[in-house]
């Protein structure tokens, strides 16, 4: 089990933030670019190696980003046309959201209904900033990149709303 501690720092002209362990030693870095479509987050572990790539989608309705990992996987993580809540949905993954997504307090589960990961947003910040707990390691990478992207997207319908 790890867990992380996410600010995110997004600004017009880049994002650049660090994700950091429960210890707060720094175990990510996020790069998102700049006036470039599509939009694109890149994730970097500590030695510096690439452990991720989020594009958003230009030309749908709804955000849909596409997320490519290193090992090779992709998927996709869109978001669904609801009227009380948020709900997002993945393909390609065999995860399930269970929870608050708009309040970003909401359970990662697999197709056997064990809890994969928690993401719990902290209140009373400036910035978005949130922990995620991580229960199988293997999903550490693949977590961290579904959080970035669905905090993306929050965080632009605030700015809208």
């Amino acid at each position: 089990m790890k867990s992380y501690l996410v600010k995110q720092k997004f600004r017009l002209g880049g994002e650049r933030f660090d994700i950091k362990n429960d210890l707060g030693m720094v175990e990510y870095h996020v790069e998102g670019s700049f006036f470039k479509i599509p939009k694109t987050f890149t994730i970097y572990d500590v030695a510096g190696e690439q452990v991720s790539e989020i594009s958003k989608e230009v030309l749908t309705f709804l955000p849909r980003f596409k997320i490519q990992l290193s090992n090779g996987d992709s998927f996709y993580i869109r978001k669904k046309l609801t009227f009380w809540k948020d709900k997002y949905e993945f393909d390609n993954l065999g995860l399930r959201i269970e929870g608050n997504v708009w309040d970003l307090n909401f359970k990662l589960l697999d197709n056997r209904d064990q809890v994969i990961a928690e993401i719990t947003k902290e209140l009373f910040h400036l910035t978005s900033t949130y922990t995620v707990t991580v229960y199988e390691d293997s999903y550490a990478d693949l977590v961290i990149s579904l959080c970035v992207a669905i905090d993306y997207v929050e965080m632009l319908e605030s700015q809208s709303s």
